[in-house]
């Protein structure tokens, strides 16, 4: 038995569509990471509400994006919390499905120096299908943008894509966490966003951290996306439009406090900008600076800045 979440906003007018997940964050910090077999200690425990999907729906909407989502959580108090976070900070939530198996959940350590291993039990999220997003199909087809990501089942994400395609809507997909992916869903993605990791493993090559991101952004570039951006963390992100060209995108100069949602704050910001009606390199340059705010504080979503606070 599933349900809708007739308590949430519909949004009919949201010019940014996110299909994807929705998860609760329980994040300790440790010295450092155990290995095989091995014990460590790490600081209280906190919780806090995530996924990826959420976390782009909502770093747009508090950068001031009308933005509904397209997700599934469980009939729990981690679902009660996961709508009224979204809901709080703007996002039409009245399209999210409440299923039986419980609520996501994602496990995170975070280290000294501001990075995190993630594990992610995917809970509800692994419920949503077609059907949930043909359900969304005109308020999909009444936006601008849709930005999806790789942490729901990849039958919800094409039939997302799809649908986008089929109305003219641009297509933001977040190809996190890596999988195999269609050529029609990459040939419709402008632009494809991936971090250094993803652009090797998409392209069949051995993780390199040396490995020049301009010349990565140009290789999937030519796999078929429209465009692709391929986030570096603190040195910012190469973009590669549909014109063949690429650009830096420096990053502001930080201390870093956690990383975590880095990523998802980068692509709800490009995403905004971009329903906005941005050029996709000013689209990231915003988003750089918005990643940037949000690895100064502890947390995913709480750290994610208002347009108020983003220069």
């Amino acid at each position: 038995m599933c349900a809708l979440d007739t308590s949430g906003d519909l949004s009919r007018d949201a010019a940014l569509v996110v299909v994807g997940s929705a998860n609760r964050d329980v994040t300790v910090e440790v010295r450092r990471r155990p290995g095989p077999g091995e014990t460590v200690f790490g600081g209280d425990t906190r919780t806090s509400t995530g996924g990826k999907g959420a976390n782009v729906a909502v770093a747009a909407a508090r950068l001031g994006a009308t933005v509904a989502m397209v997700g599934s959580v469980g009939q729990d108090v981690a679902g009660d919390e996961l709508l009224s976070a979204l809901r709080e900070a703007g996002v039409g939530t009245r399209l999210m499905r409440r299923g039986e198996p419980p609520s996501g959940a994602a496990y995170i350590t975070v280290t000294p120096d501001g990075e995190n291993s993630i594990i992610v039990s995917p809970g509800a999220n692994a419920a949503l299908g077609a059907e949930d997003v043909h359900a969304a199909r005109e308020v999909l087809a009444g936006a601008a943008v849709l930005c999806t990501v790789l942490e729901v089942p990849l039958e919800a994400v094409r039939a997302a894509v799809r649908s986008a395609v089929a109305s003219g809507v641009r297509v933001v997909l977040n190809a996190s966490p890596v999988v195999a992916l269609d050529a029609g869903t990459m040939a419709a993605a402008d632009p494809l966003i991936v971090n250094t990791h993803e652009a090797c493993w998409l392209l069949g090559r051995e993780d390199d951290q040396a490995a020049d991101p301009a010349g990565l952004a140009r290789e999937l570039r030519a796999t078929g996306p429209r465009a692709v951006v391929v986030t570096c963390g603190g040195r910012g992100a190469v973009v590669a439009d549909g014109s063949g060209e690429v650009t830096w995108v420096d990053a502001e100069p930080v201390t870093v406090v956690d990383t975590t949602g880095a990523g998802d704050a980068f692509s709800g910001a490009l995403a905004a900008r971009l329903a906005a009606g941005a050029g996709l390199v000013a689209a990231a340059e915003h988003a750089a600076r918005v990643a940037a705010i949000s690895v100064t504080v502890r947390g995913t979503q709480d750290s994610y800045p208002t347009a108020a606070d983003v220069p």
